[in-house]
């Protein structure tokens, strides 16, 4: 079966968590967060939990396994964290959980945020992976960032991605 018949029959609907990383912001002024849970109820996905936790590896391990096994989810995008800077550790947290890796998805980002930002691109760690049968995507914190994440890369084959993971 070829792209185009798999995502015909991949879920139109898709259980979706949003985590965003950050010592600084609440989920009342989160814009990334609340920018991805809007985008995402309107491409017709069920919003089934969406957190702030701190800059802390154990902190954002920790209630990411929990959001994945306590609210079923099928995906879990990520906000924040991916830089370089010493506090960024999304992606030190995320990464040795996931039973598989996507790796185009950073650098098919990297590729996007460079025809944007020039060279600046390459401070960002995006990343993307399975942990069991969740989907799991590491994006900057910045709401251009996660809006050029979702609408060019995640929400357009998110379904067919869930698909292909059960």
């Amino acid at each position: 079966m070829g792209v185009h018949e798999h995502r015909k029959s991949a879920p139109r609907a898709v259980d979706v968590g949003i985590l965003s990383v950050s010592s600084t912001r609440s989920l009342t002024d989160d814009e990334s967060g609340l920018w991805i849970a809007g985008q995402a109820k309107k491409e017709g996905h069920n919003v089934r939990f969406h957190e702030v936790v701190t800059d802390d590896i154990t902190a954002i391990r920790e209630t990411a396994l929990k959001a994945i096994r306590h609210q079923n989810l099928q995906a879990l995008l990520i906000t924040g964290g991916t830089g370089i800077t010493p506090q960024d550790v999304t992606i030190e947290a995320i990464k040795p959980l996931f039973t598989k890796e996507m790796t185009a998805f950073g650098a098919i980002f990297a590729q996007l945020s460079f025809e944007e930002i020039d060279s600046a691109a390459i401070l960002s760690r995006a990343a993307a992976g399975t942990i069991g049968e969740t989907v799991v995507f590491c994006m900057p914190g910045s709401k251009k960032a996660c809006q050029l994440a979702c609408k060019a890369l995640i929400f357009p084959d998110l379904g067919h991605v869930v698909a292909h993971v059960k």
